[in-house]
């Protein structure tokens, strides 16, 4: 079976922004295989996190058909909404444990997705870190969007850059930037 390309996917989108749930429908299976791979990798950073890949995609797709189009132009932005949906499938479960945990220890994740092992970060409260992500995207949306794609959903530089439509060393500069914002934000709070 060959890839669809990007068209079929714009199409798609364009059809279920439209109402058409049928297109939704459509468009999951052409793209499954990269919301898995994106889901893997939002997981791989949180050892001991009960939840699987299959099942984030899974709530993923729930909450998105029922957002019909998702506001969402392109494959690209896609996934950019994706990531989005994601985070609130992570911090919504990240709740639910500690609930369950009846204010036992919060689970810590790492700030970095793909932590170099030459120099980890400490780990942070994924409770903590969304209501810091809020803070960071009321001050600048576009940072936000930036840690929202790397860490919650794992994606590289290039492709974050893809899914913003900005150039690699933009989206190097503002991870760093909004790494360091958050970094303040979670240690001096």
């Amino acid at each position: 079976m060959t890839s669809p390309s990007p068209k079929s996917v714009t199409e798609l989108l364009d059809a279920w922004g439209r109402g058409d749930r049928a297109a939704l429908d459509a468009l999951i299976p052409t793209v499954y295989a990269e919301l898995h791979r994106q889901a893997e990798r939002a997981l791989r950073a949180r050892p001991g996190h009960t939840l699987q890949p299959t099942a984030l995609v899974h709530e993923a797709y729930v909450r998105l058909a029922n957002r019909p189009g998702a506001g969402a132009q392109n494959r690209s932005h896609f996934f950019a909404v994706a990531a989005m949906v994601m985070r609130s499938v992570l911090v919504d479960h990240a709740r639910a444990q500690q609930r369950a945990k009846r204010g036992g220890d919060p689970q810590r994740v790492s700030l970095e997705a793909a932590a170099d092992a030459a120099s980890p970060e400490p780990a942070v409260d994924v409770l903590e870190l969304d209501e810091a992500l809020d803070r960071l995207a009321e001050h600048d949306p576009r940072k936000g969007r930036v840690v929202e794609l790397r860490y919650f959903v794992g994606l590289s530089i290039e492709e974050t850059a893809q899914a913003l439509d900005a150039s690699p060393a933009t989206i190097k500069r503002e991870w760093a930037a909004a790494r360091a914002w958050l970094w303040r934000e979670l240690t001096t709070t």
